[in-house]
């Protein structure tokens, strides 16, 4: 859920910044998380934007200055968010600057990275409960000190750290998040990934604690989850029962992994979001690995990925204008400036705007804040809180898989990097999906989680479809010239045998655990 070294609350110290003026507003254009180097250049579309660092900024927040408070020897980060006002907005934002902030993502091939994040349940080895915001303030402090993280604090408590572009942040149940840094191949990632998992278990194993890598919370209910202090979640806890049935479930029980990708100009942007979109049932099959709840089968081998068809479909699903003629970022600023918000911060306070309308707060005209204007880094909190199946920012996420064991942080990355930054793979996937209707897309994404490869797909089964597919990400990985195809093993096991990761712990649970859920939590330990 959160970004890669996006800035947000809990991500307190963007990259660079570039202070743009466009012929009647200003554009303040943050170092692309993907990038975090410099502005890049943006298609041709929007080739005016130029800059002029002598110009009016647009409102610097005290996040993008880069606040940090020094406790002993390490930096305590403020988690003062984004839009906390350090310099009073001169103009006010436009459509216009909302388009060539996406824009500003696009960048050259040789500057494309990979950026994957990665979920997980802490729990307490001798109960198997769920691990308390005390435990994972002590985890986190651990690893501050041992490992030479900052820590992010929001008031007095610990919310997460950073170290360089690496991020490790709190979701709403504790679940304990990587926000990996844009690396140039799958090596560095999975290198980043055991680093991780090292520093981790060394400071549990002393408290008694370990991590599971599933797509949902396989035994504890929603009383049981704790919640984690920090303000945007009790708005969202307070909202999502208005608008969906599961949307609790979603914030406190489930864990994903999830790759963050480049593009070169907006034609790219659109062929690698449609490519995403179309094959996203499939990776939700191959990573298919919660099917468990409450102490038993759910009925389901992807419960995670059902759950985001009944939490807000205001901000969830397929997105069908994304395969109309008139897509490019334009339409999806649309579609953001619709999308129902959370809140808006100010002055240290989370204030609930929920169900109300960012194009109201681009005209002024937001009930919560009436009068008030939206600074850029408004804009780019809301669009974390945006969750479709694809998402786009200034570069582009493949959200449909499960969290999972260690093969598979490695394997999801692998995959859509051989499929989507190989051109040759990339066009044949576009060729493939080509005549796939808007309706076929939704009958895949409606039935995946619960019948995995087995789902029939017009004169076959899925994974048939995805035999193909996954040839083309091993071909699309070959190319690339990093000996990378090594990472899809997992992916090829699924592939050959048609038995998806939640099928083989349904077969345990009936064979081997004798219908007892607690040996998951062994077998899936990092």
């Amino acid at each position: 859920m959160t970004l890669l070294a996006q800035a947000g609350p809990s991500y307190c110290i963007p990259t660079g910044i570039s202070r743009c003026k466009t012929a009647q507003n200003v554009v303040i254009a943050m170092a692309s998380s993907i990038d975090a180097s410099k502005l890049k250049e943006t298609p041709p579309r929007f080739s005016s934007l130029s800059c002029n660092s002598s110009k009016t900024p647009q409102t610097l927040s005290s996040e993008s200055l880069s606040v940090g408070v020094k406790r002993g020897h390490r930096v305590a980060v403020a988690a003062s968010p984004p839009t906390e006002d350090a310099v009073i907005a001169t103009e006010p934002l436009t459509k216009e600057d909302l388009i060539r902030y996406l824009a500003s993502g696009c960048k050259p091939k040789e500057n494309w990275r990979i950026g994957t994040e990665h979920e997980k349940f802490g729990f307490e080895i001798g109960t198997l409960r769920p691990m308390k915001y005390e435990q994972i303030a002590e985890l986190l402090h651990g690893i501050a000190e041992r490992f030479d993280w900052d820590r992010i604090m929001e008031g007095d408590n610990i919310i997460g750290l950073k170290q360089g572009k690496q991020s490790i942040s709190l979701e709403p149940g504790g679940q304990f998040e990587l926000s990996g840094a844009p690396v140039e191949t799958l090596h560095q990632t999975c290198a980043e990934v055991n680093s991780h998992l090292y520093q981790v278990k060394a400071v549990t194993e002393e408290m008694g604690i370990g991590f599971l890598g599933i797509g949902f919370q396989p035994k504890w209910g929603l009383k049981d989850i704790p919640v984690m202090p920090k303000g945007r979640y009790d708005i969202m806890r307070n909202y999502m029962p208005k608008v969906g049935s599961l949307g609790l479930d979603m914030m406190f029980r489930t864990c994903t992994v999830q790759v963050n990708l480049d593009f070169i100009s907006e034609a790219d942007m659109i062929r690698k979001f449609r490519a995403g979109l179309a094959l996203q049932p499939i990776a939700t099959a191959l990573f298919a690995n919660s099917p468990f709840s409450d102490g038993k089968p759910n009925g389901y081998l992807s419960l995670r990925s059902h759950i985001w068809t009944d939490t807000d479909n205001n901000r969830a699903g397929m997105l069908p204008f994304v395969f109309y003629d008139t897509f490019g970022f334009e339409q999806y600023v649309d579609y953001a400036l619709d999308v129902p918000m959370y809140f808006v911060y100010r002055e240290k306070k989370y204030i609930d705007c929920t169900g109300m309308s960012f194009r109201d707060f681009l005209a002024g005209k937001l009930p919560c804040i009436p009068g008030e204007l939206p600074t850029l880094d408004d804009w780019e909190n809301h669009l974390t809180t945006i969750f479709p199946e694809v998402r786009l920012k200034r570069y582009l996420e493949m959200r449909g898989a499960d969290g999972g064991p260690w093969r598979s942080l490695c394997a999801l990355p692998a995959f859509w990097v051989g499929l989507l930054y190989d051109e040759d793979s990339l066009q044949s996937v576009l060729d493939m999906t080509a005549d796939w209707t808007s309706e076929e897309r939704q009958m895949l994404r409606n039935k995946v989680p619960k019948t995995g490869l087995k789902t029939p797909f017009r004169d076959g089964l899925l994974r048939h479809v995805a035999e193909e597919v996954l040839k083309l990400a091993k071909d699309g990985l070959e190319r690339r010239g990093f000996k990378e195809v090594g990472f899809l093993n997992a992916v090829s096991d699924v592939v050959s045998t048609g038995v998806t990761p939640a099928e083989k712990l349904l077969e345990l649970y009936h064979g081997k655990w004798g219908r007892s859920i607690d040996p998951v939590f062994e077998e899936l330990l990092y």
